[in-house]
């Protein structure tokens, strides 16, 4: 897994988070820019899951690295779903917490890689 990608994804994450709290802020609904948006960060997030699988006889903890990647996997699609689903200014705000969420989880990632507990 390399410290510099996971790096680009945690700060993608968190443009995200940041982009959508302002849509949640002045009060509008999710638009196609978000979506895209999303589905940029769920097609990096595949492409570390990816690299990390490839490398995983690396890593000591692997239930918990597995757990947290598959997590960060999911968190995405499951934000987006429920943010569609919410028509209001709530929809971005819950794709924020979701974009957080996988920020956090991924630099959580980077520590069980290097072996930080």
């Amino acid at each position: 897994m390399s410290g510099a990608y996971s790096g680009w994804v945690i700060g993608g994450a968190l443009v995200l988070a940041l982009a959508c709290l302002i849509t949640a802020g002045r009060n509008r609904p999710m638009g196609i820019s978000l979506l895209a948006a999303v589905a940029v960060l769920e097609i990096a997030l595949i492409v570390q899951a990816v690299m990390a699988f490839t490398q995983l006889d690396k890593v000591t903890e692997r239930a918990t690295f597995i757990g947290y990647l598959a997590g960060t996997l999911v968190i995405p699609l499951v934000a987006l779903w429920w943010g569609k689903a919410e028509r209001t200014r709530w929809g971005p705000g819950v794709i924020a917490v979701g974009a957080f969420t996988v920020a956090v989880m991924t630099g959580r990632l980077l520590q069980i890689w290097n072996g930080i507990s």
